[in-house]
């Protein structure tokens, strides 16, 4: 029996789109699937390091891993006229140089963000703990992300979309590139098509389930919200654009790296396509 841990943020989306899988309602031959739940720029340090198979990343981070992790085409997250916002007390005007939380230096909202405020004095702190952050004046504004994009406290309000902040410098209607997987290169060929296709799988019947799957995640105190946030915060974050990378979702993270290389954050521009799983192999395999 091979064992392969899935390591996923705690997010909504994130344990929806595995749990078909934690469930025994997609299974893969001879094979256990076990998860972990960490906040994504744990996750993402975890990548840097090494020490999963299979993690959930930001997209920002993956050039740094490219060469250790091929890039999964399903479990993504895109914002499609939404995403992280940055918030602050309402009436607070922010200087120059403000003091702002972000959730990790390799997300995806801090890249955009740091293009875009390069004189904002940065802290990071687990998303959980931002909103209070900014409650407290801890610091001047925070990016939120997850969940707290619906459920934020009404003193605080929005200062900028990172949507807008993200069609402003791709200049296109593209799709905001915000978290997707990756597995570790070294693992069988043969091996990693199929982890790829059982995750496929369970993401098409997690998004064909909805509701069920959502009410038992509900009922075992597995999500952070109620019911109809659940439903509002999975149509935006897991649905059926998550299930399989599209044209159009390549072109966003395309995008994203040639303006993470033009600002100086990657030392190469590399193209997404070019490094996923070569899943052709399972045709010259079966052939």
């Amino acid at each position: 029996m091979n064992k392969i841990v899935v390591a996923h943020s705690p997010d909504a989306d994130d344990i929806f789109m595995y749990y078909a899988i934690k469930f025994g309602w997609v299974t893969l031959e001879n094979t256990e699937f076990d998860n972990l739940a960490l906040d994504i720029e744990t996750l993402n340090q975890a990548t840097l390091k090494g020490e999963y198979d299979i993690c959930a990343i930001s997209f920002a981070l993956y050039p740094f891993v490219k060469n250790d992790f091929a890039l999964l085409k399903t479990a993504v997250s895109f914002g499609d006229g939404y995403g992280p916002k940055l918030v602050k007390l309402k009436d607070k005007k922010l200087k120059r140089n403000f003091k702002v939380a972000l959730s990790g230096k390799y997300t995806t909202n801090a890249l955009l963000f740091k293009i875009k405020y390069p004189d904002a004095r940065i802290s990071y702190m687990n998303f959980l703990d931002i909103e209070k952050a900014v409650l407290d004046g801890v610091v001047d504004a925070g990016v939120l992300i997850h969940e707290s994009i619906l459920t934020y406290d009404e003193r605080l309000e929005v200062e900028a979309e990172l949507w807008d902040i993200w069609q402003e410098l791709a200049g296109k209607d593209l799709p905001l590139p915000l978290g997707g997987m990756c597995l570790r290169r070294s693992i069988p060929l043969n091996k990693a098509i199929d982890y790829e296709n059982t995750l496929i799988k369970a993401v098409k019947v997690a998004n064909e389930n909805k509701l069920l799957l959502s009410k038992m995640l509900i009922e075992r105190d597995l999500i952070r919200v109620d019911h109809d946030t659940l439903q509002t915060y999975l149509g935006l974050y897991a649905n059926d654009d998550s299930v399989n990378l599209s044209e159009l979702q390549f072109k966003a993270l395309d995008k994203l790296y040639a303006l993470g290389f033009e600002h100086g954050f990657y030392d190469d521009l590399i193209k997404a396509e070019d490094y996923l799983i070569p899943s052709e192999y399972e045709d010259l395999r079966n052939s």
